[in-house]
C-alpha cells in the first residue's frame, strides 16, 4: 500500500472515501465541519437520524454528491479527549470501513488523545489501515486482495506535518512487517517448510544491500554439536535449517540484538503425538520466526540505523521410526544434557540450540520469540503476549513498546523456585516440569542456557493466531519488537 501524509483542505480533496469524526453529541471535527458546509448541512442532519452508533468505534458511511470527496466515513469518538485505547479502536473501525475502496484519507489526528501527540497518533492510524488491508491469498484461487492501495493521513497544520509523516512511516512498516509475518503463518505446513523459510530469507537479502543470510544445514548444526536441536528434526523427512538473517544498520562495532524465533512449520507431537482435534493449527507453531522474518521486512523498509540478527530455528516434528523417545537424551549445544520425557515439548529444544549459538553475534540482548505453551493459553489468554525476562530493564522496555503499539504483553514470574521441577535422575536437566506453571517451566528452561545474555523469553501461543471463524494469524508480536528496536 502507499502512504501519504499531506496538509490539504478537505473541501477541495479530492478521495474515495474521507474519514472524519463526530464525538458523543455529533459535533463533528475541524475537516468534518468544512465538509458538512460544502454539503450544505447534509452529513449533520443525517447524524441526528440517529444511525451512526453511539459506541465509540462505530462508523457511518454517506455517500456524497458534487463534492470533491465521493463519500464520507463518519466514527464516533467519546466525550472530550479520548484514551490511547479509544483511539486505536476508531483507527481500526474507520480502516475496516475503509478497505473495499482503492484509496482513502484520514483526518482522525485532529482527534484529541490523552497522553499522545501527532506522531503518536499517525503511527496508529497508518498500523491499522496497513492491517485492514491483508487478506490471504497464497493458496487461494478464489481470493483477490483488498483493493486498497492508496492511503492519505492529513496534517491539521503544516508545523505538524513532519511528525505525522513519521509516525506514518513507522505504523505502515509495523503493519507491512505483521503481514509478512500473517503470510508466512497461514501458509499450509506442506507449502511452508524449513526449506522455503531459507529460500526467503535468501531471498529478502538479495534485495537489500543491509541484510545478509546464511544457513546451517544438518551436516553443520551436527559438527557444532546441536543435539537438542537436532532431536526434533530427525523424526521428519524434511532437513531442517538454522537461519540467520543480519541486518547491518548501525556502526559496525555496535553489538546487535538477537531475535531468535521458534520455526517449527508443523508440530504433530512427535512421538508424544497430539489429538487430532485442532491439529491443522499446529501449522502457526512456526509463528516465532514468521514474527522474525516479519520484524527484518519491517528494518530494511525503514533502514534505522541500528544492528538486528534475526535467528530462525526451523524443523518439522513428526513421528518416525527415527523420532526421539520420550526418556532419550541427548547433549545440547552448550554441553547440558537433556532428558526428552515430552516430544511435544520440542520447541524449546530447538530453542536452547540457537541461543547458544546467538553467541557468535556477541548480543547486546537476545529475544527468543516462539508459540512455546498451552499453558501460557490458559494464564493470559489471547490479549497478552507473556513475557519472561533475566533483566528488569530489558523486560520495562518490552513491556513499554507493548503498550506504545497495543501489542501488549504481560510479564510473568522467572524465580529460581520453579527451576527443581526440571531436575533430572539422568541428565543435568528434563525438558518439562510438572503440570502447574507449565509456561514458566518452559521459561525456567531456556533460562538455564541464556545466563550469559540480557535476554527475554516471549511466549506468543496465545496471540500469535486465532481459532474459529476467523482462523489466522495475527502478525504479532511484530509492532512490539519494532518499537523496541526502534528506540535503542
Amino acid at each position: 500500500m502507499q502512504f501519504s501524509a499531506k496538509v490539504a483542505d478537505i473541501s477541495k480533496q479530492r478521495s474515495a472515501c474521507s474519514i472524519i469524526s463526530a464525538d458523543a453529541k455529533n459535533n463533528l471535527s475541524e475537516s468534518g465541519k468544512s465538509l458538512d458546509k460544502l454539503t450544505g448541512g447534509m452529513i449533520a442532519k443525517i447524524l441526528k437520524r440517529g444511525d451512526l452508533g453511539a459506541k465509540s468505534g462505530s462508523t457511518q458511511l454517506i455517500n456524497l454528491i458534487d463534492v470533491p470527496s465521493e463519500r464520507v466515513l463518519v466514527v464516533r469518538t467519546g466525550k472530550g479527549t479520548i484514551s490511547q485505547a479509544e483511539f486505536r479502536k476508531l483507527a481500526a473501525s474507520s480502516a475496516n470501513g475503509v478497505k473495499n475502496f482503492k484509496e482513502a484519507a484520514s483526518y482522525l489526528c485532529e482527534v484529541e488523545v490523552e497522553g499522545a501527540d501527532n506522531r503518536w497518533k499517525a503511527q496508529q492510524i497508518a498500523m491499522a489501515a496497513g492491517l485492514a488491508s491483508y487478506r490471504y491469498t497464497l493458496s487461494r484461487t478464489d481470493a483477490k486482495p483488498l483493493p486498497l492501495a492508496k492511503f492519505t493521513i492529513h496534517a491539521p497544520e503544516k508545523k505538524q506535518l513532519k511528525a505525522i509523516q513519521g509516525g506514518m512511516e513507522v505504523g505502515a512498516a509495523q503493519a507491512l512487517g505483521s503481514n509478512v509475518a500473517r503470510d508466512l503463518g497461514d501458509l499450509p505446513g506442506n507449502i511452508c517448510t524449513p526449506n522455503y523459510l531459507v529460500a526467503q530469507a535468501k531471498a529478502l537479502a538479495k534485495k537489500h544491500a543491509k541484510l545478509t543470510t546464511s544457513v546451517l544445514d544438518e551436516k553443520k548444526m551436527k559438527a557444532l554439536g546441536m543435539g537438542a536441536f537436532l532431536s526434533v528434526s530427525k523424526g521428519s523427512d524434511e532437513p531442517p535449517a538454522l537461519i540467520a538473517m543480519n541486518y547491518k544498520g548501525g556502526k559496525a562495532s555496535e553489538k546487535p540484538v538477537v531475535l531468535v524465533g521458534k520455526g517449527i512449520t508443523f508440530d504433530s507431537g512427535g512421538i508424544s503425538i497430539k489429538p487430532g482435534q485442532a491439529m491443522d493449527e499446529m501449522k502457526y507453531d512456526m509463528g516465532g520466526a514468521a514474527s522474525v522474518f516479519g520484524v527484518m521486512n519491517a528494518l530494511v523498509e525503514l533502514q534505522p540505523s541500528i544492528n538486528v540478527v534475526g535467528l530462525v530455528a526451523a524443523a518439522e516434528n513428526m513421528p518416525s521410526g527415527r523420532a526421539s523417545k520420550p526418556g532419550d537424551v541427548v547433549t545440547s549445544m552448550s554441553g547440558k544434557t537433556i532428558e526428552i520425557l515430552n516430544t511435544d515439548a520440542e520447541g524449546r529444544l530447538v530453542l536452547c540450540d540457537t541461543i547458544t549459538y546467538a553467541a557468535k553475534f556477541k548480543p547486546s540482548a537476545v529475544i527468543d520469540i516462539a508459540t512455546l505453551t498451552g499453558a501460557c493459553v490458559i494464564a493470559l489468554g489471547h490479549h497478552a503476549t507473556g513475557l519472561y525476562a533475566n533483566n528488569e530493564e530489558l523486560a520495562k522496555s518490552l513491556l513499554q513498546a507493548g503498550e506504545t503499539t497495543g501489542d501488549r504483553a504481560w510479564q510473568m514470574p522467572l524465580w529460581d523456585e520453579y527451576q527443581s521441577s526440571l531436575d533430572s535422575n539422568f541428565a543435568d536437566v528434563q525438558n518439562i516440569g510438572g503440570r502447574e506453571a507449565g509456561s514458566v517451566t518452559a521459561a525456567c528452561f531456556l533460562a538455564r542456557f541464556a545466563k550469559d545474555y540480557k535476554w527475554a523469553h516471549m511466549d506468543i501461543a496465545g496471540s500469535a493466531w486465532k481459532s474459529g471463524a476467523q482462523k489466522g494469524a495475527t502478525g504479532r508480536p511484530v509492532p512490539l519488537l519494532v518499537e523496541y528496536l526502534l528506540g535503542k
